[in-house]
């Protein structure tokens, strides 16, 4: 598959990952996607148009006013080499863009199966703490051991314990539209992450680990249970976006390569 055809791809799965939970808002030469319900917030992106003009600051000042406006976070993803013109305009409203690998696997041999990593039913009873838990990982950022640990998750699974998203998630993994694998050691999530498959692609994503579980493989082995899966579902293109330079070396072991540069910029 050319690089071409592989972009072109991932800007159409990204354009219809989230129809499933979100409704749309236009903006010219922007798409913004407001989730309903419960769950992570969405972003605006570029819109997927024909006729779509060029990214301007103008649009993008609209959709930050209409962010804050819904008590959302002004938050925009895309992929560098597909829009190249917004990153200055987005840049010109002020906010800060941050660039990570894009990569997708090309193949090769996963490994075999981490013990304690597996993948999760719609009723398994460590799926509130996988999905608690990217938001402990991601509050302490790095690769490096920390403190946080099965306390703090269990301080975050209570959290949101009534935030209604666990019931959406349920549905979803019945659907087969969320895939989602942990690690699990003594009765506590030490690692998680999902996949969401659509059609022929699907998007390896929500990667973390407590910090007082780093430094063990956890991560790498619930991508390699991610990949696995969906290999083995039949799906043909599986993709992520790695946090920097060093991660990305790690997910190069499991057969990916750079395909571009995705881009985030979030606000206050």
């Amino acid at each position: 598959m050319s690089a071409e055809h592989l972009l072109d791809q991932l800007e159409r799965y990204y354009d219809t990952v989230p129809r499933a939970a979100a409704r749309v808002e236009d903006f010219g030469s922007l798409t913004l996607f407001v989730r309903e319900g419960a769950g992570w917030p969405y972003y605006a992106r570029p819109a997927l148009r024909a006729d779509a003009p060029p990214p301007t600051v103008s649009d993008v000042l609209a959709v930050r006013a209409r962010q804050r406006e819904l008590g959302a976070p002004e938050a925009f993803e895309w992929v560098a080499e597909t829009t190249p013109g917004l990153r200055e305009a987005v840049e010109a409203s002020g906010l800060v863009v941050h660039a990570h690998p894009l990569m997708a696997r090309e193949g090769g041999a996963l490994g075999e199966p981490h013990p304690l990593v597996r993948i999760l039913s719609a009723q398994d009873p460590f799926l509130a703490g996988a999905l608690a838990l990217p938001h402990v990982a991601f509050a302490h950022p790095g690769t490096a051991v920390g403190t946080a640990g099965a306390a703090e998750l269990t301080a975050e699974i209570a959290a949101r314990a009534t935030d209604g998203a666990l019931p959406g998630y349920q549905d979803r993994i019945r659907a087969g539209q969320v895939v989602v694998a942990a690690a699990v050691e003594n009765g506590v999530v030490l690692s998680s992450g999902l996949h969401l498959p659509v059609g022929d692609v699907t998007e390896v994503a929500g990667v973390g680990t407590l910090p007082a579980a780093r430094r063990r493989g956890l991560g790498l082995a619930v991508t390699s249970a991610l990949v696995a899966h969906a290999v083995a579902s039949g799906v043909g293109t599986v993709f992520l976006s790695a946090g920097d330079d060093d991660v990305a070396r790690l997910y190069a072991r499991l057969g990916f390569r750079p395909v571009g540069t995705a881009l985030i910029a979030s606000g206050p």
